[in-house]
C-alpha cells in the first residue's frame, strides 16, 4: 500500500488510460512527472473493460497501468468501476434500468443507467468489487479506494416497480404500522388513507399535487438506499484491504440536492467532493466558496479532498466559456483556502471522442505546447510548495446551518412560493460575510454549535424539536442567533406547527407571524431604514422582541421586518424578508460586532480572505476577484510567488497569494 502524498497538497485527477493506445501511456508518465502529478483516480468507468462478459475478468491492462504508475511514484485512488454497467448487463437484465417520473424507461447509452433498488445490479457490482479487492488489496500503488462515482448524478429519482417494493420495505421499518404512516402522511386529506402496504406506490406522475410527506419520504428512501449500497461495497473493501481509506465523491454544488450528505459523510474515511464553476450563476465564485465551506462542514472541520473540478471549460452548460488565464490556479487555491488537501481534476487527458470530448483536462487537445498545460505545471509546482499546510484547518466563529432534508421539504409540492429556493438565503448571507472577510462553517443543524459566536438559520422550513432546542441553547449560551423567514414551520413529518409561525422558534425569537406575504417575481418592498426586501415578507407581531426595522410600504406597512430579543447570554434576531445586499451586509455587521467576531483580514471589496492554521503555522489566503490590482496588509512568505512579502502585498488582477505568516 502506498501512502497518500504527505509532503505536498496532492495533485492529479481522473485517469482513463483505456481510452488511449498504449504508446500514449509512456507519454502520460512523462507529462505527469513534468506537471507534478502525485495521484490519479483510476478505473471509474472501466467496468466493460474489466468484465467484458459475465464472470469473465480481464485485469491485464489494469495490472500494467498500476505497475507503471507505481514505477513513477504516483499514488492510485482505485475506483470500483461500478458507476456505470456494461451493455451486456443491461441487455440481459432490462428490469434493472431506471424509470422516470412519467413511467419512461431510461435506456443505456450514457452513464448510470441502473435502478438504485435493483438487486441484479447490486449483485453484479459487488462481485466486481470483490474481484478488485482480492486482486489489488496489497498493490504498492494503491493508496485509496473510490466507490462508484457521483452517486445519484443521473439515475435518481427512480420510480420503477423494484423501487416500489423497496420503498414499502423502507416505510415498514420507519413506521412499523400503517396507522403511523397514515398519520405521518396526513392521508385523511383527499381520501388517501392506506389499508394495505401494497397500496403504497412511489410518488409517480399524478393528477395534481402529490402528498408532500409522501414525496419527502421517497427522497429519504432513495438517499438511504444508495447509502446502503455504498456501505456494502465499502465493507467488502475494508474486509479485503484493511487500512486502505475508502471514499466516494460528493457533489456539493448549488443545484445538487439528491442525497442527504450529512448522513453520508460519517461513512467516508475522508470526505471528497466534485465542484464545477457554473458560469450562468449570478455569483459563481461565491458559490464555489460556499461549496468549500459546506464540504468542510460535512467533514467536521477536517481537511477534505477536491476530487474533481475543471482546468477550463466543461461540456454540459448551454454555453461553456474557457477560464481566463490564471483561473485554473485561482479556482484550485480557492478550494485549498477552504480546507482541501487534495486538488483533483476531471480528467488527466482530454478525450478525443464521446460526450465529454469538449470537457477540459490537465492535458488539453492542444497538448503539452499550450498555455493551459503550462498553467497546470505552475499549479503542480505550487502544490509541492504547499506541503507544510497539509492537515491544517480553517477555523470560524460563524455557523450557517444547512439541512438537505429541510431543502427537500421546502421544495415540495404546493408551497407558498415557487420562487423561494432553499439555497438562496444561505448563499446570500454567506456571500455577504465572504465579501467582508468573514469565514463561516456551513454545518448541519445537528452539529455541535457550542463553539460558535454567531449561528445563522436560513430558511430552515423543516426542523426537529431536538435541533430547534439546540439552536435555542446556543443563544442562551451566548451566541448571536439569526433566524430568517420561513424557518421552523414544519415538523419532521412536514406537518405545520400550529399557533403561528415561525413555529419551533416562536418563543426563542419573541415574535408571532400570522400570514406569509411572498413577493411576486421582481417585486420589492421598501424598508424603514432605507433598504428594500426581496422575495418574501410576513405579517410579524413583536410579542417579546425589540423592533429594529419595519416595512415602509404595501399591506404590511409599519409591521416589523427585523427584530431582536435578548435571551440568556446571547440574542435571537429574526429577519422576515431578504434585504438588498447592502442592507444585509449592514445587518451582519451589527450581528458580528455584537458577537465580538472579527474578519480574517481587512480586505478591499472583491478580495477574498481565509486563514488555515495548524501545528506548523498559519497561512493567509488572498484571492483577487477584481480586474484591478489590490493591496492588503500581510507579512510573511508568499508561496505562490515564492517570495517574502510585507508589511503589505499587492495582488495582481485575478491574482492569488498564500502567505505563510510571520
Amino acid at each position: 500500500m502506498r501512502q497518500w502524498p504527505t509532503d505536498r497538497i496532492a495533485f492529479g485527477g481522473d485517469y482513463n488510460p483505456e481510452q488511449w493506445p498504449r504508446e500514449v501511456w509512456t507519454e502520460d508518465m512523462e507529462l505527469m512527472r513534468e506537471s507534478g502529478v502525485s495521484f490519479v483516480t483510476l478505473g471509474v468507468f472501466s467496468w466493460s473493460w474489466l468484465e467484458p462478459a459475465k464472470g469473465e475478468y480481464d485485469f491485464g491492462w489494469l495490472d500494467d497501468i498500476m505497475g507503471l504508475l507505481h514505477e513513477h511514484d504516483i499514488a492510485v485512488d482505485l475506483a470500483t468501476a461500478t458507476a456505470t454497467p456494461p451493455p451486456w448487463l443491461s441487455a440481459a437484465h432490462p428490469e434493472m434500468l431506471p424509470v422516470d417520473h412519467e413511467g419512461r424507461t431510461l435506456w443505456p447509452g450514457s452513464r448510470q443507467a441502473w435502478c438504485p433498488s435493483s438487486g441484479v445490479y447490486r449483485d453484479h457490482a459487488l462481485a466486481l468489487t470483490s474481484q478488485l479487492g482480492q486482486r489489488y488489496h496489497d498493490h504498492p500503488a494503491l493508496a485509496m479506494w473510490h466507490v462508484s462515482n457521483e452517486y445519484a448524478c443521473h439515475n435518481l429519482p427512480c420510480y420503477c416497480d423494484t423501487c416500489a417494493v423497496g420503498f414499502r420495505r423502507w416505510l415498514e421499518l420507519r413506521y412499523a404500522d400503517l396507522d403511523r404512516l397514515n398519520d405521518a402522511w396526513g392521508t385523511a386529506f383527499w381520501s388517501q388513507r392506506y389499508t394495505e402496504w401494497d397500496q403504497v406506490l412511489p410518488p409517480r406522475l399524478t393528477t395534481t399535487f402529490a402528498n408532500p410527506t409522501h414525496v419527502l419520504d421517497y427522497r429519504r428512501f432513495q438517499s438511504d438506499t444508495l447509502l446502503d449500497f455504498y456501505r456494502t461495497e465499502k465493507a467488502i473493501l475494508q474486509d479485503l484491504s484493511p487500512g486502505v481509506p475508502v471514499t466516494t465523491n460528493f457533489m456539493t454544488l448549488a443545484h445538487f440536492e439528491h442525497l442527504d450528505y450529512s448522513q453520508w459523510a460519517p461513512e467516508q474515511d475522508v470526505v471528497s467532493t466534485d465542484h464545477y464553476v457554473v458560469a450562468t450563476l449570478e455569483h459563481p465564485r461565491a458559490e464555489l466558496a460556499f461549496s468549500g465551506d459546506l464540504t468542510r462542514g460535512l467533514a467536521g472541520g477536517a481537511p477534505w479532498m477536491l476530487m474533481e473540478h475543471s482546468t477550463s471549460a466543461v461540456n454540459w452548460q448551454p454555453v461553456n466559456p474557457a477560464k481566463d488565464p490564471g483561473q485554473t490556479v485561482r479556482d484550485s487555491i480557492a478550494h485549498v483556502a477552504r480546507g482541501a488537501d487534495t486538488i483533483g481534476f476531471f480528467q488527466w487527458r482530454q478525450s478525443r471522442s464521446g460526450s465529454e470530448k469538449f470537457h477540459s483536462a490537465l492535458v488539453p487537445h492542444a497538448g503539452r505546447d499550450s498555455a493551459r498545460f503550462r498553467e497546470v505545471c505552475e499549479l503542480g509546482a505550487l502544490a509541492g510548495r504547499l506541503g507544510d499546510l497539509k492537515g491544517s484547518r480553517v477555523e470560524s466563529d460563524i455557523a450557517i446551518l444547512w439541512d438537505y432534508q429541510a431543502q427537500w421539504a421546502a421544495h415540495g409540492p404546493a408551497m407558498p412560493s415557487s420562487e423561494l429556493r432553499y439555497p438562496t438565503t444561505a448563499h446570500a448571507i454567506h456571500r455577504a460575510l465572504r465579501d467582508r472577510g468573514f469565514t463561516a462553517d456551513v454545518v448541519h443543524p445537528g452539529a455541535d454549535l457550542t463553539a460558535y459566536q454567531v449561528v445563522v438559520v436560513p430558511t430552515l422550513y423543516l426542523v426537529t424539536d431536538e435541533h430547534a432546542d439546540a439552536i435555542s441553547a446556543a443563544a442562551d449560551a451566548g451566541a448571536q442567533v439569526v433566524v430568517t423567514f420561513f424557518s421552523g414551520i414544519a415538523t419532521e413529518d412536514d406537518h405545520v406547527r400550529l399557533g403561528g409561525y415561525p413555529g419551533a422558534f416562536r418563543d426563542l425569537l419573541g415574535v408571532r407571524v400570522e400570514e406569509f406575504f411572498p413577493l411576486l417575481p421582481g417585486d420589492t418592498v421598501a424598508l424603514g431604514e432605507g433598504g428594500v426586501g426581496r422575495l418574501w415578507s410576513e405579517d410579524v407581531t413583536a410579542v417579546d422582541a425589540e423592533v429594529l426595522d419595519r416595512y415602509a410600504a404595501g399591506p404590511l406597512s409599519g409591521r416589523p421586518s427585523l427584530t431582536r430579543r435578548d435571551t440568556g447570554q446571547g440574542a435571537a434576531w429574526y429577519l422576515s424578508t431578504l434585504p438588498d445586499d447592502d442592507s444585509l451586509a449592514d445587518l451582519l455587521a451589527r450581528v458580528t460586532a455584537a458577537a465580538g467576531v472579527s474578519p480574517v483580514a481587512d480586505v478591499p471589496p472583491g478580495v477574498e480572505a481565509t486563514r488555515r492554521s495548524g501545528a506548523n503555522g498559519s497561512w493567509l489566503f488572498l484571492l483577487n476577484d477584481t480586474h484591478e490590482p489590490q493591496r492588503v496588509t500581510a507579512s510573511g512568505h508568499d508561496l505562490v510567488a515564492d517570495a517574502p512579502v510585507g508589511p503589505t502585498i499587492t495582488l495582481a488582477p485575478g491574482g492569488v497569494a498564500v502567505v505563510r505568516e510571520d
